[in-house]
């Protein structure tokens, strides 16, 4: 999915003047969430798979926690970019 699609967002993030990197961590972290976001969910039908004993419903519920730290770190990443940019900028 990010191979077909950065060549195209890529110069409109920079263009928009964003940071490139801070952009891929957020793209990194919403997949992520996307990744867990029910109904169509390949980490909860990987789990349930594993888990036979468990109904799906539960697994959803026991994911929600997740989802909920995650929306806050995308909150404070978004409201404090220089969080995500610090150990790179040490790189520099």
């Amino acid at each position: 999915m990010f191979v077909l699609t950065m060549p195209f967002f890529h110069p409109l993030v920079l263009q928009l003047g964003y940071d490139p990197i801070w952009f891929g961590i957020i793209l990194i972290l919403m997949n992520g969430m996307a990744l867990l976001t029910p109904p169509v969910s390949m980490n909860l039908y990987a789990t349930a798979g594993v888990a036979k004993n468990i109904p799906l419903g539960t697994i959803c519920w026991g994911v929600f926690p997740f989802l909920v730290v995650m929306s806050v770190c995308v909150v404070i990443l978004i409201a404090f970019p220089q969080i995500s940019l610090y150990l790179p900028a040490t790189m520099r």
